[in-house]
C-alpha cells in the first residue's frame, strides 16, 4: 500500500510503500511516549526504506538518536541505534529507522494522512513503561504484552491476511 504522509506545518512531504500498513502495535516505551505519543503511546507501520521519498521539505528533516542506558556501565548512557525524523520546524514526528535493518523504515502513523485500515486486534507493547497515568484498553482484540511482542509487523499482518504483498 502507498502511504502518504506530512508534518503538522506542511513542510516535509514524504511516501512510500508499506505491505504492513495496519496500525495495531501501540508502544508505550519512554522513548516513543515522549518524542511521538500524546495519548500515552506511539504507533509505528512497517514500509520498505527503498521507496521512501520526501517530496517536500528534505532540509526541514531532523534526526533525532534516544540516550539508553549502557548495559556494561550503569548509570552511564550511549545513543541508541534508531534514528527518529521529525520536522525541525513543527516537531511533528514522521520516520523512524534502525541500521540492523537497513530494509526497513517505521513511520508513525500519526504523521499518514493516507486512510489507513482499521486493525481486527490492538498489540500493546512495552507496558513495563507505560505512565502511571494511561489506562490501556483491556477485553477482546486487547493484546497485551510487558516487553516486546513474539512475533513481528510482518507476522501479525501475515496472520490476519493483511500482508500487503
Amino acid at each position: 500500500m502507498k502511504l502518504d504522509g506530512s508534518c503538522r506545518c506542511g513542510a516535509v512531504r514524504f511516501s512510500l510503500n508499506s505491505p504492513t500498513p495496519v496500525p495495531f502495535m501501540h508502544c508505550y516505551c519512554s522513548i516513543c511516549r515522549k518524542s511521538a505519543g500524546g495519548g500515552g503511546y506511539a504507533i509505528n507501520l512497517g514500509g520498505d526504506a527503498d521507496t521512501l521519498q520526501v517530496s517536500q521539505g528534505k532540509e526541514a528533516v531532523a534526526t533525532w538518536r534516544a540516550p539508553m542506558e549502557d548495559r556494561d556501565n550503569p548509570g552511564k548512557t550511549h545513543l541508541g541505534p534508531s534514528h527518529r525524523h521529525f520536522c525541525s520546524r513543527c516537531g511533528a514526528a514522521l520516520w523512524a529507522e534502525d541500521p540492523a535493518w537497513p530494509e526497513l523504515v517505521h513511520p508513525f502513523a500519526s504523521a499518514i494522512d493516507t486512510p489507513l485500515p482499521v486493525p481486527p486486534e490492538r498489540v500493546h507493547i512495552m507496558l513495563d513503561f507505560k505512565a502511571p497515568w494511561v489506562t490501556v484498553p483491556t477485553g477482546p482484540g486487547e493484546v497485551h504484552f510487558a516487553r516486546y511482542p513474539d512475533y513481528s509487523l510482518e507476522d501479525w499482518h501475515r496472520r490476519h491476511g493483511l500482508l500487503d504483498r
